[in-house]
């Protein structure tokens, strides 16, 4: 799953509104390795561009995301990979507010059913990613 969030750059492949992504920067750290990535995302007529700082920590299984531009008065999300088995635990917690008041009620009004089809993105693509190199989710039982 780190490996599925970590890279930023196939999301516009899986993630419902990214519309686009690419990554303006990329430096190490120490174990961290720190991109700056620009996203657009859109909804039917509405498009929108941010920057972030994404900080990627493969050692520690973490993810810490901080926008540096764009739409939003604040935006952090954190990741938190904790393996369990042939699968793991994943924590995600994320801080936003809009800058638009507009922005803010209709995206609130879809918040919900929205993170949960973000969620469901993201396991689609380990489960499908799994299946194409023969990890867990494709095993075969006798």
């Amino acid at each position: 799953m780190y490996a599925v969030v970590a890279d930023v750059e196939r999301y516009p492949e899986f993630l419902p509104w990214c519309a686009g992504l690419r990554v303006l920067k990329r430096e190490r750290d120490g174990t961290h390795e720190i991109l700056i990535a620009e996203m657009l995302v859109g909804y039917k007529a509405l498009r929108e561009r941010y920057t972030s700082r994404v900080v990627l920590d493969k050692e520690a299984r973490t993810i810490d995301v901080v926008q540096t531009e764009g739409v939003f008065r604040a935006l952090e999300n954190h990741w938190r990979f904790t393996p369990e088995g042939a699968s793991a635990r994943v924590d995600f917690s994320i801080l936003f507010e809009f800058r638009s008041r507009v922005l803010a009620l209709a995206a609130n009004a879809v918040l919900g059913p929205v993170m949960l089809k973000m969620s469901h993105a993201f396991e689609g693509r380990a489960k499908a990613l799994a299946s194409k190199i023969g990890g867990p989710d494709n095993r075969h039982q006798p």
